[in-house]
C-alpha cells in the first residue's frame, strides 16, 4: 500500500469534494465517521498494487532456498488477496462510494476481511524467509515486511477497527509463524539472534499507538470542515435573512408611502375645495373625516407593527373569558356590517384562556374587519367551538374568496386581495398584525377559502406561557 498521508482526500479537499455536511449535532458523528471512511478509500486506491509489487522481490530473496512450490503457493495467495482488494475498491466505487454515512459503515463492516487477507498473507511469509535464507536476505525481508505494515498506516488509521485487524492480522500470524518455524529448527545451532523479535513486538505497538494518533488528528480536521460549514451556511442565512429583511422594509416603506398619498391628496383637495366654496362644508365635512380616519388608521396600524417587530410590546397574560370577548366584538362590529347591508352571526360556547386579553382581541377584531370589507354580501359569523385541541374561534364570511396560491401571501405586509385595493378599504395592514400576535401568543391561525365563495380564519386558542410569549415577540425583531 502507498505510504502517502492518511489525508490525501483531506489535505486538497473542500466542502465540494466532500458529502454535504448536515445542520445538526446529532448527525455530525455519523457523518465524521462516514467522511474518515470516504478518505481512507481515497487514500487506499491502488495503494494495494504497491504491496503486491514487493512480492516477486520477497520470493527472489527466498528463491534457492526455499523449495519453489511453497514460494509459487504463497505467491498465488498474494494474488489472490490482491484480486479480492481489487474487486473490493470495484464494489465500492459502485455500490457505496456516493451513499451516505450509513453505507459507509456498512461497506467497512462487510468487506474488512478483504485487508485482513493481505495482512494474513503477508504474514505467513515469514515461513518462506524466518531463518531458511542466508541472513542478509532475512534482514532484506524483514525490511519489506515491516514496509507492508507501516506504508497503510496512514490510511487504515482513519477507521481504527480496520487498522487493529490489518496490524494484529499480520503480527499474529508472524509470531505463530515464528513458533511453528522454532519447532522445525535445531534450536541448538541457531543462526538467528533471537533477541532482534523484539523489535517486531516494539514496531507492533508503535504502530497502533501512531495510528490512535492519526485517526484523533483526521477526526479533528474533519469536525472543523463541519464546524466551519456550519458557520457558513449560518452566515449565508443571516445574510439572506438581512437582505430580505432590507427589501421587505423597503417594500414596506413604500407601499406605506403610496397608501398614505391617497388621503393626504384627498385632504389637500377637500381643503382647497372648501376654501374655495365654503358654502359646500356640509358635503366637504363628512369626506375630510373620513380622509382623516384614514390617515390615522394607517399611523395606527404601522405604530403597532413597530412596537412589534421592536419587542416593545409588553404582554399581560391573564385568565380570559372567550364568550364575553366575543359578545364585545359583536357589540362593536355588528353595527359595522349592518351598515354595509351585512348579516353579522355569532355562535359561541362558554370557555376561557390563558392570553393577553387586548392582543387576542385586536387578533380577532382584525379577522371580523377583513371579513365585513372583503365581503359585498351576504354576512359574518362569529364562532366559537371546543375541540380535541382546546377552544377555537372561528370568522367565517360569505366574501370574494381568496386563491389557493395566495393564501399565505395574506399575512404579508400591505398585502391586498386583487381589486379591493382601494385606500377606503384598508392597507393590507391587519392580517400581518394578526400574523405577530398569533406567533407571540402561541395561538395559531389557519386560513381557507373559495373564490367567490368566501373564506374561513380559525385561531386555537392555546393557554399562553407568558415568560414565553414575551421572549417570542421580543424576538420579533426584522
Amino acid at each position: 500500500m502507498r505510504g502517502s498521508s492518511a489525508f490525501a482526500g483531506l489535505g486538497n479537499s473542500s466542502f465540494a469534494n466532500l458529502t454535504p455536511a448536515p445542520v445538526t449535532v446529532d448527525e455530525a458523528e455519523p457523518w465524521v465517521r462516514g467522511e474518515l471512511i470516504r478518505s481512507l478509500m481515497r487514500a487506499a486506491r491502488g495503494s494495494y498494487l504497491l504491496a503486491a509489487a514487493l512480492m516477486p522481490a520477497m520470493v527472489g530473496l527466498a528463491w534457492g532456498h526455499v523449495p519453489p512450490w511453497q514460494l509459487l503457493v504463497w505467491l498465488a495467495l498474494g494474488a489472490a488477496a490482491t484480486g479480492l482488494r481489487v474487486w473490493g475498491e470495484r464494489v465500492y466505487s459502485t455500490q457505496y462510494a456516493a451513499r451516505d454515512s450509513a453505507a459507509q459503515q456498512q461497506f467497512m463492516q462487510r468487506y474488512h476481511v478483504l485487508w485482513s487477507s493481505s495482512a494474513f498473507v503477508w504474514g505467513l511469509s515469514i515461513l518462506i524467509f524466518f531463518e531458511r535464507t542466508p541472513l542478509i536476505n532475512q534482514f532484506m525481508s524483514w525490511l519489506i515486511v515491516a514496509g507492508v505494515a507501516t506504508f497503510p498506516l496512514n490510511g487504515l488509521s482513519l477507521h481504527p477497527p480496520l487498522l487493529h485487524r490489518y496490524v494484529n492480522t499480520l503480527f499474529v500470524t508472524m509470531l505463530a509463524g515464528v513458533v511453528l518455524r522454532a519447532f522445525q529448527m535445531d534450536l541448538d545451532k541457531p543462526h538467528f539472534n533471537y533477541g532482534f523479535l523484539a523489535l517486531p513486538l516494539l514496531h507492533w505497538w508503535m504502530l497502533l499507538r501512531a495510528g490512535r494518533r492519526i485517526h484523533e488528528t483526521a477526526r479533528n480536521s474533519f469536525e472543523l470542515l463541519y464546524h466551519n460549514h456550519i458557520l457558513i451556511n449560518s452566515l449565508t442565512q443571516q445574510r439572506q435573512a438581512a437582505v430580505s429583511a432590507v427589501a421587505m422594509k423597503n417594500r414596506f416603506l413604500a407601499s406605506a408611502a403610496h397608501d398614505m398619498r391617497q388621503p393626504v391628496l384627498a385632504l389637500s383637495l377637500y381643503a382647497d375645495w372648501l376654501r374655495n366654496e365654503p358654502e359646500l362644508v356640509q358635503e366637504i365635512a363628512p369626506k375630510i373625516v373620513r380622509a382623516t380616519h384614514a390617515v390615522n388608521a394607517l399611523f395606527d396600524s404601522l405604530f403597532d407593527l413597530a412596537r412589534i417587530d421592536s419587542g416593545q410590546v409588553r404582554l399581560h397574560i391573564e385568565r380570559v373569558d372567550v364568550q364575553q370577548l366575543l359578545h364585545d366584538l359583536e357589540l362593536q362590529y355588528r353595527p359595522v356590517a349592518e351598515a354595509k347591508g351585512l348579516s353579522f352571526r355569532m355562535h359561541s360556547c362558554p370557555g376561557t384562556v390563558l392570553t393577553d386579553p387586548i392582543r387576542v382581541r385586536r387578533m380577532i377584531g382584525n379577522l371580523i374587519a377583513n371579513a365585513i370589507k372583503y365581503t359585498p354580501e351576504g354576512g359574518v359569523l362569529l364562532a366559537s367551538r371546543q375541540t380535541r385541541e382546546g377552544l377555537r374561534v372561528e370568522v367565517w364570511d360569505t366574501g370574494i374568496g381568496i386563491a389557493r396560491e395566495h393564501l399565505r401571501d395574506v399575512f404579508l405586509e400591505f398585502y391586498k386581495v386583487a381589486d379591493h385595493a382601494g385606500t377606503s378599504d384598508g392597507f393590507g395592514l391587519g392580517l400581518a398584525i394578526v400574523a405577530r400576535l398569533s406567533h407571540a401568543l402561541g395561538h395559531p391561525v389557519s386560513v381557507r377559502s373559495r373564490l367567490g365563495r368566501g373564506s374561513v380564519f380559525r385561531v386555537a386558542l392555546h393557554d399562553a406561557d407568558e415568560a414565553r410569549a414575551q421572549t417570542r415577540i421580543s424576538g420579533a425583531v426584522g
